[in-house]
């Protein structure tokens, strides 16, 4: 009988009292079955007598089909091939494909809530890609293009923030250019950055409003002793916050004038000694375009629900930080011209932050288990 340290296999069971716990000598090895994709193991918890299987808590969990289709069809949704593409290679119905995507995209939530918290952000950018969902223009859309935020269809933007010290993306929303969706955007990024780092956006002013929801501190007004009722408290920006725009105008497809507007914190800028730029979020901004079908230019892949593009955003999301090596980030290793010799440690996002120690494979994207912080 092997034991947990041979293994790596946490225990399932919530009421357990080694649940989500490693190499604790209560798991062994008592049986093993043959599926299309090889052996796999049954493991037991002497603790709490559960039994479980090698593939429980994965996207794999209780599938039929062999694992290298799966794996298959989920890079090829990186790759920026159609659903209807798909199907048609690997004679597949698209209802299962959107099945294998939910699941993707649930281990990848997983993913982002152990791992993205408590970040040491000194920057953060914003911005938004436009794209939409079903039809250009929503039903429900009065005398602007722009969908309301109860809208499912129509104009949905994506919008990102993105730490370009580490080049690792915080937080990414699919939903309508309103001041709700930005809030949720920022909401999302406060969630997982340590204290108040700075913002840097174009010259959407909703960012500025959901910046402020988020981070603020509440002026009292005093009593003056004058009849009527005193001042209502209000939300000032929080000291430490700095948020500055960057205004782009264009003639003919060309860029004509820069505007760089700092909104606050004007004084912490200074001191440290950054510049206003989304130049960063920009190019990465077209790699998310190169890489996900809907958000082709000029395609007919998009989506037809709003949920299926958040769920291809999100699983490409936990795909950038921890699975795609990102050549701005690599180490040089030696400096032999030796053809044969590795020069350059390849390095993700996720490791820029110390968040891994490596770079996962596409497997181990699909399979990691978290269930606590122990």
């Amino acid at each position: 009988m092997k034991k947990a340290q041979d293994w790596n296999q946490p225990c399932p069971d919530k009421n357990c009292n080694f649940y989500g716990q490693l190499n604790k000598g209560n798991i062994i090895s008592i049986s093993t079955y043959m599926t299309q994709s090889g052996k796999r193991r049954i493991f037991h918890c002497n603790s709490c007598k559960t039994s479980f299987s090698e593939t429980r808590d994965t996207v794999f969990f209780d599938l039929r089909t062999p694992e290298d289709k799966v794996i298959m069809a989920l890079k090829m949704i990186l790759v920026k091939v159609g659903l209807s593409g798909i199907s048609f290679v690997l004679e597949v119905k698209e209802e299962t494909l959107l099945d294998w995507l939910d699941r993707a995209a649930n281990k990848s939530k997983e993913i982002n809530r152990a791992l993205l918290k408590d970040l040491p952000v000194t920057e953060v950018q914003l911005d938004e890609m436009w794209s939409f969902v079903k039809r250009k223009v929503s039903k429900k859309a009065v005398d602007k293009n722009e969908s309301p935020q109860e809208a499912e269809d129509g104009r949905q933007w994506i919008w990102v923030s993105y730490a370009p010290e580490f080049r690792l993306i915080l937080a990414m929303v699919a939903g309508p250019r309103t001041f709700e969706t930005a809030l949720k955007l920022i909401q999302m990024t406060a969630s997982v950055v340590l204290g108040v780092p700075c913002f840097f956006s174009d010259g959407f002013s909703c960012y500025y409003n959901a910046l402020i929801d988020s981070y603020h501190k509440i002026k009292i007004f005093p009593r003056t002793g004058k009849k009527g009722r005193p001042k209502d408290p209000v939300k000032e920006p929080h000291p430490d916050l700095v948020y500055g725009q960057i205004v782009k105008e264009n003639e003919g497809g060309r860029i004509v004038k820069i505007t760089y507007r700092i909104k606050c914190g004007a004084e912490r800028l200074k001191q440290l000694g950054l510049k206003i730029s989304t130049t960063l979020l920009e190019r990465l901004n077209l790699t998310i375009r190169h890489t996900l079908s809907p958000l082709v230019r000029k395609t007919l892949g998009f989506c037809k629900k709003r949920e299926n593009l958040r769920k291809q955003t999100t699983f490409f999301q936990a795909f950038y930080n921890f699975a795609r090596p990102h050549m701005s980030l690599r180490e040089k290793m030696n400096e032999s011209d030796d053809l044969f010799t590795q020069k350059w440690k390849q390095r993700t996002p996720g490791m820029a932050a110390e968040i891994t120690d490596h770079v996962w494979t596409f497997r181990e994207l699909l399979t990691v288990k978290f269930y606590n912080d122990s």
